[in-house]
């Protein structure tokens, strides 16, 4: 029998910039159980055979080996790494990974936090990111910009994608979690809805990391506009397993590399 091949989800502003990318779903793995099918997360408690085995499958997509995975230890931050080559399997702290060189995949980790890819065609520059919450409040977004700045990318020939995430409408906070937002940067406010109680908010996550995008300067952005945590078929979501009192859960890889 064929092996099912992984499903990622490309976008029409990268591949217009000539470059190999992909959301990869939870689809076309070798896991099984909570983690099934493409678990890529290797701090996860899935066996470690098949999460090296569906991270060979997504380099494969690529046309390339696991060595040529760029993917940091996450840690919420803002802090952006610049591959310069292969990292052949190290994993440098930091939550974005930036590139000039051809062949090398930048890939992050995510599991509701939001995956953004983005590239500079004309300077031959990419980066993938993890923007979460806290890193995305914190600057990862503006990090990585600059990263791929030193590069040689322009902002404004740059494109950006987010990728899955959790959405506005599955992604509830307390009141608490929308001052800390408006005390850092006032206008935040507007990504924020009454919730369910006086005392809870609807975030939006895509939102956020979109205008984060913006004020950095690059020059178009978009969002896949798929919800982790509602599609429980195609993607892992930390949140869902929280709520149905699963013990872990798997991670999604988005990547980026140029050709």
């Amino acid at each position: 029998m064929t092996p099912t091949l992984p499903e990622p989800i490309t976008h029409p502003l990268l591949t217009a910039a000539g470059v190999s990318h992909g959301f990869f779903t939870r689809r076309g793995g070798v896991s099984t159980g909570i983690f099934d099918s493409l678990n890529t997360g290797l701090g996860s408690s899935d066996d470690i055979a098949a999460v090296e085995e569906n991270r060979r499958r997504i380099a494969a997509a690529f046309g390339g080996t696991p060595d040529d995975l760029a993917a940091c230890y996450q840690i919420h931050s803002a802090v952006t790494r610049v591959a310069e080559g292969p990292w052949r399997g190290d994993r440098p702290e930091g939550d974005a990974v930036a590139t000039a060189v051809p062949g090398v995949i930048c890939a992050v980790l995510t599991a509701d936090c939001a995956p953004v890819l983005l590239a500079d065609a004309e300077a031959g520059v990419v980066a993938a990111v993890h923007a979460g919450w806290k890193g995305a409040l914190g600057g990862v977004v503006q990090s990585a910009v600059t990263a791929m700045s030193t590069l040689g990318a322009e902002p404004s020939r740059t494109v950006a994608v987010v990728g899955p995430c959790i959405a506005q409408a599955s992604y509830e906070v307390g009141s608490d979690f929308q001052a800390r937002f408006q005390d850092a940067d006032p206008g935040s406010a507007r990504f924020f809805m009454p919730g369910g109680t006086a005392d809870k908010r609807m975030f939006d996550l895509p939102g956020f990391v979109l205008w984060r995008l913006e004020q950095s300067g690059v020059g178009e952005a978009a969002w896949t506009g798929d919800d982790t945590c509602a599609d429980v078929d195609r993607f892992f979501s930390n949140r869902r397993a929280f709520q149905r009192g699963e013990p872990d859960f798997g991670r999604l890889m988005s990547a980026i590399s140029l050709m």
